[in-house]
């Protein structure tokens, strides 16, 4: 299809074009897809059985429910078929342009499909070209086409939209509308604002007198689109079954056999008043399409931008898949593609499949379950999950990506804030740890009304409150005013440090505009100041301990060591927020401000150590009362909060910490940090072999489809807590100064370029363990430079 305007690359992203995942033969079902898209879309694509799908899904597409659903799935079969049995056929991601090529030849016919996502507009394309005049017929397939109720039953259709588990009353998915509009399929839903799961959290949670206050993000959202194709017109709807999901299809085939043939899918999400300034808008998002031409190079020219700010190849002269050191190479550059797909989205990537799920019984769960099932939630948000997905984003020098997880954040601000009014009646905002889209925590995790005596879970009768039960801890009414009755993240805060730290991050490293984030990040932090101080004088009369240290009790260290006192991942990230902020020009935060941060450091508690066998250890908190999970805390003072560095602190604290630590060693799936931690701690060996574990092949036919593990598939915080594994080994920022080759294996040879603080780009080459070549953009931050041998590195 070079005729029709493809974007030559330069030969500067050579090194990408191993790593391309090509398919010599179709796909069994959509387990075996591939990962396509752009901007804020993404598709899995497949043939089966000789027909073309995709499943379509895009930021923002939360129902009243607040489930994540699909856009639909796209069905093309052409006549005479190139993809039938006894075809020569290849399927191939296309990295450096960010499409997929779908090649099939048979009986001198050879047919190629190029499917693709506009990056700056909500278009999918499909380019059909043929050697051969062909038809095609294109089918809009949907599986929501009637109300259905979602029973609370063993396969726990619920557990898709979070806040609902476990509730004892009746919960409805609502229909889509679709039909034809002349030769278009058009289709949409529109959330039923009597039905809308922030109305019950409202009341649930006792915050009715402030409602106006709470941001609403499911009022008025109607997502949908349409589908047509050139030439095309509408040929009636046909109903079937797929993976035991019965579908409706509206037909639409070509007016005539043809050698090309283009057909589309644009979409449109808004919060409107009403269903015609909907349509309007979608009407208006059709107008100001550009070509396709256009859009094609435009698109392929961000990519040719996206991989060439950044790369990190192992092996790059001996490209091998035998080679486990060069598939993870391979896998980290597969991962970050599924990453940049959802690069402008109005809602952060998912960190429960990102766009990129598929038939849930294809992944062991119950065949009821349609293809908008996730485990944990669409619309919902679990923070120590999400925050994986984005920290590898600043090395890779992807700021753009990490913006809609701060906006997460920044747009549920006023109700974090309002419900520390409510509850507290003092300054600040919380964030709980499983956040609805619109700032309050879960209403299953809130608990249920107490008439419920029992609940039904996985097929069996245990008493109502029992912590074996997902979602309904309740009651709710043995829990005190503003707190949660989860007994895993009640008083479980730490995230909204972490998100702003991030937010202080990322303006460190690629000097963005801070002030937007400033109220969120000085709302998070303040919480803990006041919010402890009125602990403590509830207790005893005073807002301090006698050493003049702020008590920060109640309180949990993750989800790990319960009702803790002085938690180690709070303070750490406490001192981290508190730094940022009085490095921050006066501009931006004035001097008398800043006194009130330093004041507040000096109020902070110490870090807790002990001793276990003679070895000095860093404590998960000063004490807890009991132990559940498997995180480990006691490491985030190296990651994410950056309190210690290599070569500049003595690490052995945190390496005896390992040693006798007690918690579970062993697994590498989901959000298990290991990789990071040995990294931090220069502990080479044990960082290549956990982040080779990490990141090497899933069982599945695309390389990075991992899960579901914890969580579910593909697990992207799987892939993101790697990604940041395999850079800490490579390089390292805390502070101003740059450590490179931390903890690299001396026979891994390595071609890389990564970003560092203060908007600074280390391209390197390593060969047996040494750097051979470098660079260092701008040439004035040289001086901060420094291998693992702690000694001074020069530019060649």
């Amino acid at each position: 299809m070079a005729a029709n305007g493809l974007v030559a690359q330069a030969d500067e992203l050579s090194w990408l074009t191993p790593y391309q995942v090509r398919w010599d033969s179709p796909s069994s079902h959509s387990a075996a897809s591939m990962p396509c898209g752009g901007g804020d879309t993404g598709l899995n694509v497949w043939v089966e059985k000789g027909d073309l799908f995709c499943y379509i899904q895009r930021s923002g597409a939360f129902d009243e429910n607040n489930q994540y659903l699909k856009l639909g799935r796209l069905r093309v079969r052409l006549t005479p078929n190139p993809f039938d049995e006894g075809t020569t056929f290849r399927q191939e991601l296309i990295l450096r342009h960010g499409h997929v090529a779908i090649t099939g030849e048979k009986d001198g016919l050879r047919t190629t499909v190029l499917v693709w996502v506009d990056v700056f507009h909500p278009a999918v394309h499909l380019e059909i070209e043929a050697n051969q005049p062909i038809h095609a017929t294109a089918s809009y397939e949907n599986w929501r086409v009637e109300d259905r109720d979602l029973p609370d039953d063993v396969a726990r259709p619920r557990f898709a939209c979070l806040g609902w588990d476990g509730y004892p009353g009746k919960v409805t998915r609502f229909r889509d509308e679709i039909d034809f509009a002349g030769n278009n399929v058009y289709f949409f839903h529109r959330n039923r604002d009597d039905k809308l799961l922030i109305d019950y959290t409202i009341r649930q949670q006792g915050l009715s007198s402030v409602r106006d206050q709470i941001v609403n993000t499911q009022r008025g959202r109607t997502f949908g689109g349409i589908v047509r194709g050139e030439n095309f017109v509408a040929s009636g709807t046909s109903t079937g079954r797929y993976q035991a999901t019965p579908f409706t299809a509206w037909n639409l085939r070509s007016c005539e056999a043809r050698k090309n043939h283009h057909i589309e899918l644009i979409s449109h999400i808004a919060q409107t008043p009403t269903l015609a300034a909907w349509r309007e808008g979608l009407k208006r998002q059709i107008q100001k399409l550009p070509t396709l031409a256009a859009a094609r190079a435009s698109s392929q020219r961000w990519w040719h931008d996206f991989w060439n700010r950044s790369h990190l190849v192992i092996h790059p002269e001996k490209p091998d898949p035998k080679n486990r050191a060069w598939r993870i190479g391979r896998n980290y550059q597969l991962f970050r593609y599924q990453l940049a797909c959802n690069a402008f989205g109005e809602y952060p990537t998912k960190f429960n499949g990102g766009q990129f799920t598929f038939d849930p019984s294809l992944a062991g769960k119950h065949p009821s379950l349609d293809p908008d099932w996730r485990a944990w939630g669409g619309g919902s948000f679990t923070a120590q999950n999400q925050r994986l997905v984005h920290w590898p984003m600043l090395k890779s020098g992807d700021y753009e990506l990490v913006k809609p997880q701060l906006e997460f954040y920044l747009r549920a601000l006023p109700s974090a804030i309002a419900r520390v009014k409510t509850y507290y009646q003092h300054e600040g905002a919380l964030f709980a740890e499983q956040l609805e889209n619109f700032g309050l925590p879960i209403s299953a995790g809130w608990g249920w009304p107490e008439p419920q005596a029992k609940k039904r879970q996985r097929g069996k009768e245990v008493p109502f409150g029992d912590p074996r039960i997902q979602g309904a801890f309740g009651p709710n009414s043995l829990v005190e005013r503003g707190e949660q009755a989860n007994a895993y993240v009640s008083y479980h805060y730490e995230s909204q440090l972490e998100m702003s730290y991030l937010a202080l991050e990322h303006h460190r490293f690629f000097g963005s505009d801070l002030s937007r984030y400033l109220p969120l990040i000085r709302a998070s932090v303040r919480f803990f100041d006041e919010h402890y101080q009125l602990r403590q004088k509830m207790r005893n009369g005073k807002t301090l301990d006698d050493q003049g240290k702020l008590v920060i009790f109640p309180s949990t260290s993750c989800e790990t060591y319960r009702a803790a006192k002085n938690p180690t991942d709070l303070i750490a990230g406490l001192h981290a927020c508190l730094d940022g902020l009085l490095e921050l020009d006066d501009a931006l935060v004035p001097p008398a401000e800043k006194n009130y941060y330093r004041e507040f450091k000096q109020r902070l508690p110490e870090f807790s150590f002990g001793e276990v066998k003679g070895d000095r250890i860093i404590k998960p908190a000063e004490k807890w009362l009991k132990v559940q999970n498997f995180e480990c805390p006691q490491f985030y003072p190296l990651f994410p909060f950056n309190r210690f560095a290599l070569g500049r602190d003595d690490l052995e604290v945190f390496r005896n910490s390992w040693k006798h630590g007690t918690f579970r060693k062993d697994l590498v799936q989901s959000w298990h940090q290991n990789g990071i931690f040995f990294a931090r701690m220069g502990m080479t060996q044990e960082a290549a072999d956990f982040n080779t574990r990490k990141l090497d092949d899933s069982p599945r036919r695309f390389p990075t489809f991992w899960g579901p593990g914890h969580d579910w598939v593909p697990d992207h915080n799987w892939g993101g807590s790697g990604m940041i594994g395999l850079q800490e080994m490579l390089m390292q920022t805390i502070g101003d100064r740059i450590v490179l080759l931390p903890a690299w294996p001396k026979d891994w040879d390595c071609d890389f370029k990564l970003h560092a603080p203060h908007r600074t780009i280390i391209s390197a080459k390593v060969r047996q363990g040494k750097i051979t070549e470098l660079s260092v953009t701008p040439k004035s931050r040289t001086v901060s430079v420094l291998d693992d041998a702690k000694t001074l590195l020069e530019i060649k």
